[in-house]
């Protein structure tokens, strides 16, 4: 109680803003990563052990390493003043999930869809996700060790995507990496709302 109060007092009782941004993507493409890198807080986690019962659901083609799987959501925060904070949500990547996503999408700012080129079909769900209903977003192509790699050009060709929407080759464990990719989708939300975007 007493850290309260006093963060109360250093910040004069005011409430930061808190705005809400989505890491989505498919299966094992480095979601629950992302956000844990990037939290400056210990993120809260839904993961959960995959088991023999999901063999037929779970394909784990390109990541048969993979171990859990998120079941609900990732949760972390950045704050970047006393004013602002970022509120990280991290998306369930399987289908079975996605009942869920309306509720995470609710006042969205916009959201950063990690591409795994193992796996890029795994992409179009939350591509079209946020297409449909109109909330920005930027593609994240995490580039894994045992990936091939691809221009970003030749990954905006395979997923189809508009060419106003930014891409940003990032490495999901590295938080300045996880940075770059924030920056681009704040400076898309703004030229998308018809703001003045910062410059260096």
């Amino acid at each position: 109680m007493d850290s309260v109060r006093y963060d109360g007092e250093r910040r004069g009782n005011r409430v930061p803003i808190a705005l809400k941004i989505l890491i989505a993507g498919g299966f094992g493409a480095g979601k629950t990563t992302l956000v844990s890198a990037l939290s400056e807080v210990r993120p809260l986690q839904t993961e959960e052990i995959l088991t023999d019962a999901g063999i037929d659901t779970d394909d784990l083609s390109g990541v048969e390493t993979k171990t859990t799987t998120t079941v609900a959501m990732d949760f972390g925060r950045i704050t970047i003043n006393d004013d602002l904070q970022l509120y990280l949500f991290g998306t369930p990547g399987q289908d079975r999930f996605w009942f869920l996503w309306d509720e995470l999408a609710f006042g969205a700012l916009g959201a950063v869809v990690l591409a795994d080129t193992r796996r890029l079909a795994d992409c179009f769900p939350s591509i079209d996700y946020f297409e449909q209903r109109g909330i920005p977003f930027v593609v994240g192509v995490n580039c894994f060790d045992d990936a091939r790699r691809f221009s970003l050009e030749a990954v905006r060709r395979a997923l189809d995507l508009d060419p106003d929407v930014p891409m940003v080759l990032c490495d999901a464990r590295d938080r300045q990496s996880g940075k770059t990719v924030l920056i681009s989708l704040v400076e898309h939300v703004a030229r998308h709302r018809g703001e003045p975007v910062p410059t260096a």
